[in-house]
């Protein structure tokens, strides 16, 4: 058998002989790869019978009893996820996380562990989470823990930025909305993340009818995540909690609602340790950096450390002397920097914590 028989013609040639043939209109994609397999068919048919078939009952006879749902699902998918802006996330970024900072053991029993374990959580009765939110102060790494549960998951990342639902104008969010949450349940093994959540789905009891129907959207949509068997999960962030609809925190809807708030030492010792590893350095105080870094988000300390790392490149630059960044030199850079957390802010989040966490 020789298999140049098989190769596909044009792409388009594809899409019309296998249009003409059945009446069935592909992408050239799934057509080509159709027409290897139909040809193949055509082929084992023809072997079969003794006698040359012919292309069109070849096509037909494939298309009757074998199928295409597998290649067209499967190319739908990879085309709604590229349309998405999906990507993968490493598998190392769950691992720059603490094991002490919250949330992430809860995270890790409550999230990873039944959507990893489905054959183990099913047998105990234990529903995987299909929606969760995060909430806390700016920068204490809510983004950052939802990329690194896509990668923990090796599921895809698909971020939903409140812009991309303002394209047409803020009349049009509450229909884009409908259209991409509906894509989103065509796919599997996808996390996607809407932050600055607040802006979505914010109290109806203040907002103007625009805001209202966008909120009235959002509670529609969010039960048909959960109903759905395919392997989503809808993650939402938001810095001001308790200016969401209190009809979304309601249990129901949400799986989880987590905080993420401020990092103890070991969290900070994590954080600190794998920005240093990608310098060039000489031996540095680590605990004295972690007691000077209390009000410090991730945010900040990578902020902090793109900061020291641009300083000695360009010492290094007009010396062309080896720069090693010492403990003093980030020293000097934690004194002129300005957390992002303040007393108030953590008194604050306690209270949210209390009134708000479901876990």
């Amino acid at each position: 058998m020789d298999n140049k028989i098989f190769d596909p013609p044009k792409p388009e040639a594809c899409v019309s002989k296998i249009f003409e043939a059945s009446g069935a209109k592909f992408d050239t994609d799934v057509a080509t790869n159709l027409w290897k397999k139909i040809m193949r068919h055509k082929w084992i048919l023809s072997e079969r019978l003794n006698r040359d078939v012919g292309f069109r009952i070849a096509c037909n006879d494939f298309l009757e009893n074998i199928g295409t749902d597998e290649e067209v699902t499967t190319h739908n998918q990879e085309k709604l996820l590229v349309q998405m802006g999906a990507r993968t996330i490493s598998r190392d970024i769950w691992d720059t996380i603490s094991d002490t900072q919250p949330p992430k053991q809860l995270i890790q029993k409550k999230i990873i562990l039944p959507l990893i374990e489905g054959d183990l959580s099913q047998k105990h009765g234990v529903i995987p989470p299909k929606n969760i939110i995060f909430f806390g102060p700016p920068g204490t790494g809510k983004t950052h823990f939802v990329k690194a549960m896509a990668g923990r998951l090796a599921w895809w990342y698909v971020e939903i930025v409140p812009s991309i639902l303002m394209i047409d104008g803020v009349d049009k969010i509450g229909m884009h909305l409908r259209e991409l949450m509906e894509k989103a349940r065509n796919l599997d093994e996808v996390v996607l993340f809407i932050d600055e959540f607040e802006e979505l789905a914010g109290s109806r009891d203040t907002a103007n009818r625009v805001d209202r129907s966008i909120t009235n959207e959002f509670l529609k949509q969010v039960p048909l995540m959960k109903s759905h068997t395919n392997k989503v999960l809808l993650v939402c962030a938001t810095n001001y909690i308790r200016q969401l609809d209190a009809a979304l925190l309601r249990p129901g809807r949400f799986d989880y609602v987590i905080p993420v708030g401020s990092l103890d030492d070991d969290g900070r010792r994590t954080v600190l340790s794998y920005y240093l590893s990608k310098m060039n350095t000489e031996v540095i105080d680590l605990d004295l950096l972690i007691t000077l870094t209390t009000k410090f988000t991730p945010a900040d300390i990578e902020y902090l450390f793109q900061n020291v790392a641009q300083q000695a490149f360009e010492k290094e630059c007009e010396s062309r002397i080896n720069f090693p960044v010492t403990t003093s030199i980030i020293v000097d850079a934690i004194n002129l920097f300005k957390p992002s957390l303040t007393e108030t802010m953590d008194e604050e989040f306690r209270k949210d914590v209390a009134t708000y966490s479901r876990i």
